[in-house]
């Protein structure tokens, strides 16, 4: 089980269920170090004064705010301190909506939740969000930091997901796309492509393909081989005019 990052109580009227904060997530990525090509020594990152081209100390370092060019509020740790949100052990729902409302572009990152000191209280949850097939929208405060979330249920489990906020969004409409016209045999002959290869979620068919020729790459010049370097696929674009018969030669070959 992964480490615990939060303690709390999920709460909205009269309720408080206590939980437990999890990462859903473990990412196990190759890794490099940066070196210095002579000697093979791991390169230290260090702050150069673009002005005296000199390393500063930690102790010579502040945070400011640029206004403009070489003009900066000056901020201090207790000043940042004045601006945190107030902290607490608390997940606050503030209303509920349905399941499949939330836009895919406003979420972040999921955390599981496990039960605290009152597990029939999290399960009564857990069983109630997933009969609605609802999502508590919530707030709560975390490494002095505020957030915004979506409190839903995989049945058994609550999960809480990370939220971006309306602000950091940036509207679909601003890509400016045209209107295109397409036949009703174009949209049919697409339909029964997707319908032809529609599957339930398998996530354990799929594997990150890049990772692991980077672990054989690695593994064949850790023993000295000679990488010979291969020249990526090309694919052409269907061009407009060539879209009906581009989806009749897909379903073909999707049967």
């Amino acid at each position: 089980m992964p480490a615990t990052i939060w303690i709390g109580n999920i709460h909205f009227g009269t309720i408080s269920v206590p939980v437990k904060l999890h990462t859903a997530v473990s990412q196990d990525r190759v890794e490099f170090h940066l070196l210095h090509k002579t000697d093979r020594v791991r390169l230290r990152q260090q702050m150069i004064c673009a002005l005296e081209k000199t390393p500063i100390p930690a102790e010579e370092q502040v945070k400011g705010f640029r206004l403009e060019e070489r003009k900066y509020v000056l901020i201090a740790p207790a000043d940042l301190e004045q601006a945190e949100p107030e902290g607490g052990r608390e997940i606050a729902v503030h209303e509920f909506v349905a399941a499949g409302e939330i836009d895919p572009v406003y979420r972040e990152r999921t955390y599981f939740l496990e039960p605290g000191e009152a597990p029939a209280g999290y399960a009564a949850l857990a069983a109630a969000l997933w009969e609605m097939k609802a999502e508590g929208i919530c707030t709560w405060v975390m490494r002095k930091r505020a957030y915004l979330g979506a409190l839903a249920s995989g049945g058994k489990t609550l999960r809480l997901g990370v939220l971006r906020y309306a602000d950091e969004v940036i509207p679909a409409g601003s890509l400016g796309l045209e209107d295109f016209s397409l036949s009703e045999k174009e949209l049919e002959i697409g339909a029964q492509l997707i319908d032809r290869l529609s599957v339930p979620f398998q996530p354990g068919k799929y594997a990150d393909e890049h990772q692991g020729k980077l672990r054989r790459l690695l593994e064949r010049k850790a023993r000295g081989e000679k990488i010979s370097l291969l020249q990526p696929r090309q694919l052409r674009h269907t061009e407009g005019g060539k879209l009906l018969a581009a989806l009749e030669a897909s379903l073909k070959a999707a049967k």
